[in-house]
């Protein structure tokens, strides 16, 4: 019969992986948890009706005027993501066009947030405090 404890160690990692995979996430989820980076990759994703995903591409100054972001402050974005094998780069000319590496990693985490916004506009922002009368 085994015992009801559980270690520190268990309840830390309950579903080991390699500690490089869990590196990579992490570097995912800081990366997805930033506003810009998040956009830049939202407006990667192909419009619906799009034949395949790696053929879709932005240049990165329409991903700057698009998000209203400053060109520098969009390369070094797009820098990071490049880092963290998200997105593609391909340089024509002057122009630098970036695309999703990996589409369905991203497009999962699409649906996550689409998820993420369909459960809290049933429910009072987590983040604002109830409302209380004042008096």
């Amino acid at each position: 019969m085994a015992s009801g404890k559980e270690t520190s160690s268990s309840r830390a990692h309950p579903h080991r992986r390699p500690l490089h995979v869990e590196r990579f996430i992490n570097q995912f989820l800081d990366a997805a948890c930033d506003e810009s980076r998040r956009a830049i990759l939202e407006l990667l994703v192909p419009p619906a009706g799009q034949n395949s995903p790696d053929g879709y591409e932005l240049p990165a100054g329409e991903i700057a005027q698009q998000l209203g972001l400053a060109r520098s402050t969009t390369s070094e974005h797009l820098h990071h993501l490049l880092n963290l094998h998200l997105v593609a780069a391909r340089k024509e000319g002057t122009v630098i066009y970036y695309r999703l590496r990996n589409h369905h990693l991203v497009q999962a985490f699409h649906e996550l947030l689409r998820a993420l916004e369909t459960h809290y506009h049933t429910l009072s922002s987590p983040l604002e405090p109830s409302r209380t009368t004042e008096g």
